[in-house]
């Protein structure tokens, strides 16, 4: 392959990136009145929101329904073409039906907005036409139009359906925030994966408590200090004073930073040696600041504390690798 066949390809990613950055900035003239009544709409819904839309809208639609559903909005996609053969029954009079079509004329579309409209049922519709058939039959017509498709021949649909996809981000959120939805919320529809792992996972879930806690005393000398951390394998040790407070730390890497000085093991004390006044970290926040806590400070461990500074818990990288949160 030339270089110049290279450049040209560069080139054309280039132009399609700017064209559909240029719909999606577009769309701000969109959020007016419309889009508020929408949100109202949706925000009162106390059924379901059904997303309809055919073909590329349809893909476009499915993913809309899935983004409603995990910020709190109960939502799932429904096929023009299966509503028309029975799947019109999943429809009840307390939901809300979203119906996108760029050109507003979907055929499928149309002959099942009819049937909606008798049932009583709130119709939104997102079209790139305000004038078309579908928009006039909506309670309310979000416009998603754009003034070109990525396509040069301005045929297939690119510019359109990811104005439509942020369209359909843009109703969500405002709703997400409209319902006050939280982290925790987020969480319960996400228990799988590693984003359920992130946001559910915490401090207290992974952390080794009881025995499993390096620990030495504030008198103990820097050999008792190595052996502690050869037994509980975490790379390093905390330090307390007879009423377990956290006094100090000692680490892998405190050990090769003093290599060097010639100091006895066995003779230096590791109040000495340790560093005082360690970042630590609470057993109920979340495993997921926990892993930002230590790449921001580029430590491998945390000590766990209560709110008086006792040592209660410790944990690594590792632990956090282990458990998915990485």
């Amino acid at each position: 392959m030339s270089n110049q066949q290279t450049g040209s390809f560069r080139s054309l990613g280039q132009q399609v990136i700017e064209v559909e950055a240029a719909a999606i900035i577009g769309l701000q003239r969109y959020l007016d009145e419309h889009f508020e009544r929408a949100c109202e709409i949706l925000l009162a819904c106390t059924g379901r929101v059904i997303v309809i839309g055919m073909g590329k809208s349809g893909h476009i639609g499915g993913k809309i329904a899935a983004t409603f559903a995990s910020t709190g909005t109960p939502a799932f996609f429904v096929h023009p073409g299966e509503a028309s053969h029975g799947d019109l029954g999943m429809i009840t009079g307390q939901d809300v039906v979203v119906a996108i079509s760029n050109s507003g004329e979907t055929n499928e579309v149309l002959s099942i907005a009819p049937l909606i409209k008798r049932r009583g049922v709130p119709l939104i519709s997102m079209t790139g036409n305000p004038k078309s058939t579908l928009a006039e039959l909506s309670d309310v017509h979000v416009c998603i139009a754009v003034e070109q498709e990525a396509c040069p021949l301005g045929l297939a649909p690119t510019s359109s359906t990811t104005a439509t996809l942020v369209m359909g981000d843009a109703l969500a959120v405002a709703l997400l925030h409209a319902r006050g939805f939280t982290a925790d919320d987020f969480a319960l529809s996400h228990p799988g994966g590693s984003l359920g792992r992130r946001l559910l996972l915490h401090i207290h879930d992974i952390m080794h408590s009881g025995e499993r806690v390096p620990k030495v005393p504030s008198t103990a000398t820097l050999s008792e200090a190595l052996l502690e951390m050869s037994r509980k394998g975490l790379g390093m040790t905390a330090v307390v004073d007879d009423d377990d407070d956290l006094q100090g730390i000692f680490t892998d890497g405190d050990l090769r930073r003093i290599l060097d000085q010639r100091i006895d093991v066995h003779a230096t004390a590791i109040a000495q040696v340790m560093t005082k006044k360690p970042v630590t970290i609470e057993a109920d926040v979340l495993a997921a600041q926990g892993l930002k806590v230590m790449e921001d400070r580029k430590i491998n461990g945390l000590f766990v504390v209560d709110d008086r500074n006792k040592l209660i818990g410790a944990l690594n990288m590792h632990d956090l690798l282990k458990a998915g949160v990485m």
